[in-house]
């Protein structure tokens, strides 16, 4: 088992407004975002398969046409493929995982 402190992480910013720390196992990926107000990502879909947790802040996703706001607590499951896209309604902490390993945030 390997134990790691987010802290030590380096942060990247991949898209604007979204600073983003990540993990990867072998077949797996989470990523612990820090989002800007009103940071928004354009429709997308991907192979892998993608869970969303907010902890702190409220942001509004949509996937496959529906939309939520999500607060601490609500969780949104992607499947594989669908399309997504969301932004930060207020500054925001988020946490993705992602399966298969995302390579791109490697």
């Amino acid at each position: 088992m390997t134990f790691v402190s987010l802290a030590d992480l380096a942060e990247r910013e991949p898209f604007p407004g979204y600073a983003g720390r990540f993990l990867h196992g072998t077949g797996m990926s989470v990523a612990h975002w820090t989002v800007r107000a009103g940071s928004g990502f354009p429709e997308h879909r991907h192979p892998h398969e993608q869970i969303a947790m907010v902890v702190e802040g409220r942001f509004e996703m949509t996937v496959a046409g529906e939309t939520r706001v999500l607060e601490p607590g609500t969780v949104a499951v992607i499947p594989s493929n669908v399309p997504h896209s969301g932004r930060a309604l207020t500054a925001c902490r988020l946490v993705d995982v992602f399966q298969p390993v995302r390579e791109d945030y490697r």
